[in-house]
């Protein structure tokens, strides 16, 4: 097993061209689970491919097991990577798939067949062995990429988007097997992913980049609960967090908000913050996850229902306020009666609330979290 370190890697494909990754620092702990997480072009892949050795670096330096690794050509790095289109041989039946790499590196014949017919075992593959790719479901050959990088028993398992090429039932069960497999095979690894859902239930801890900068690391706990700043906190999420102009209001040692002309008076906890680093009456971008927002007792914010998305569990209404904000709510059906569902229907209004506790607040210019 081993550690991953990457110092102030940058990638540059052309000499004057913004560069896909700069200035990357970060530290991979033995066994530990990682996830590259953003958008398409944020840099993720390029990243992932510099630590395999199938991208040179511009500048900077990576190390895996404490040794630097720039130099090496990616068979010499001790790594096994999962593609994204699998990259299987399709002349080849599924074992011999498995074991081609063993082959290469002239592995003994029983050798080779105690570690494919393991792997096969783990992953539920054994009735394929005799297979050939193009007579298995793209499940199946994905297991068998996940296979064929196993057997070679490396010290760094990469893998780049494995499960984008698959159906959302699919990809749901893949994603259990992943983690399962993890604790199984208990090596470390480096995920790739665009989903932020497979980020937030695979990775021991997520890398979150935008335009080929790290703009956070850490748990998923972490980035839900406390973004960096805007980009991690409508990243993050599904349906993504509403975000929307409010006014912070500071009262002697006390502060509150004002979304909408409604007062929200802050908790304690975030009141210390904003004092310590003295803080005055500011306009702020005000943040709140369609799932921490509920229907009012009384008062509240009015709204105009827009949209309705029946999700089963719950309900994604699509409502605007008075102002024209365009704001998403989350509501469990289970709290809903018969007749408060029918009443949730498009032009029909609705008074929203959400608690100090769960709001979000940043500032307008840095796009900072203003309570970290």
């Amino acid at each position: 097993m081993a550690t991953v370190k990457l110092t102030n890697v940058v990638k540059i494909y052309e000499k004057g061209h913004t560069p896909a990754v700069s200035d990357f620092n970060l530290e991979i702990a033995d066994k530990e689970f990682v996830v590259f997480v953003g958008p398409s072009g944020c840099g993720k892949s390029t990243t992932l491919r510099m630590i395999a050795g199938l991208e040179d670096i511009s500048s900077g330096t990576i190390e895996i097991d404490g040794r630097v690794v720039n130099d090496l050509q990616p068979r010499d790095r001790d790594i096994a990577m999962v593609f994204q289109n699998y990259a299987l041989y399709p002349h080849l039946t599924v074992f011999e798939n498995m074991a081609f790499s063993l082959r290469l590196k002239k592995v003994p014949n029983d050798e080779v067949y105690a570690r494919v017919t393991e792997a096969a075992e783990i992953l539920g593959i054994t009735e394929y062995l005799t297979r050939k790719p193009r007579a298995l479901s793209g499940g199946q050959r994905q297991r068998v990429a996940i296979g064929r990088a196993m057997v070679r028993d490396s010290k760094v398992f990469l893998m780049d988007e494995p499960l984008s090429n698959l159906d959302a039932k699919l990809r749901n069960q893949m994603r259990a097997e992943i983690i399962l497999l993890r604790q199984k095979i208990d090596t470390t690894f480096i995920y790739v992913t665009h989903d932020q859902t497979e980020a937030m239930t695979l990775g021991d801890r997520i890398v979150i980049m935008k335009d080929g900068f790290i703009q956070q690391v850490g748990s998923p706990t972490e980035v839900f609960d406390m973004p960096d700043n805007l980009f991690v906190a409508e990243f993050i999420g599904a349906p993504k967090m509403n975000t929307f102009f409010s006014e912070l209001v500071r009262e002697g040692n006390k502060y509150y908000v004002t979304p909408y002309g409604y007062r929200i008076d802050l908790d304690e906890d975030k009141c210390a913050i904003l004092r310590e680093k003295g803080i005055e009456s500011q306009k702020i971008i005000l943040g709140v996850r369609p799932e921490h927002i509920t229907r009012a007792a009384e008062g509240g914010i009015p709204c105009t229902i827009k949209v309705n998305e029946m999700m089963g569990s719950e309900l994604h209404l699509h409502v605007s306020t008075d102002n024209g904000d365009s704001l998403i709510v989350r509501l469990p059906t289970v709290n809903l009666t018969a007749d408060e569902r029918a009443h949730m229907t498009r032009g029909n209004s609705l008074a929203i609330d959400f608690q100090s506790k769960v709001i979000h607040m940043f500032d307008p210019e840095t796009q900072r979290n203003l309570i970290k």
